[in-house]
């Protein structure tokens, strides 16, 4: 399974971006997928899941309401909508693939990162 992230970039407070996830080699429509994010000198942390048929959407208290992350099937792709960025919202972003469900952990598959940057 191999997962390729895009979308990152640099953009002022209060702005927007749209991250996607193209995943290849691999059963999209049955995995979880999620969107996590390490920041400078911090650890990786949660951002967002979706299940395989939209039924759930989770998001970490940091982003809710200001994010969005959804999927299409027939396209193998997994989005991040961020509106409203904060500098603290500045991250390498990654996208990933859980074939088994079941939460905020256990991702098996791992994109390579897209970074974004939020200026004041």
């Amino acid at each position: 399974v191999q997962l390729q992230a895009s979308g990152g970039g640099l953009v002022q407070a209060g702005g927007s971006l749209r991250l996607s996830c193209v995943v290849s080699r691999g059963t999209f429509s049955r995995y979880d997928m999620g969107w996590f994010r390490q920041a400078p000198g911090k650890e990786r942390e949660f951002v967002a899941r979706i299940t395989p048929w939209r039924t759930i959407t989770d998001y970490a208290g940091s982003v809710k309401g200001r994010f969005t992350i959804s999927r299409d099937n027939a396209k193998n792709t997994v989005y991040l909508q961020m509106n409203s960025l904060k500098p603290d919202d500045t991250a390498v972003y990654y996208c990933a693939a859980d074939p088994d469900g079941g939460g905020r952990g256990g991702y098996d598959y791992w994109g390579q990162g897209t970074l974004v940057t939020v200026s004041s």
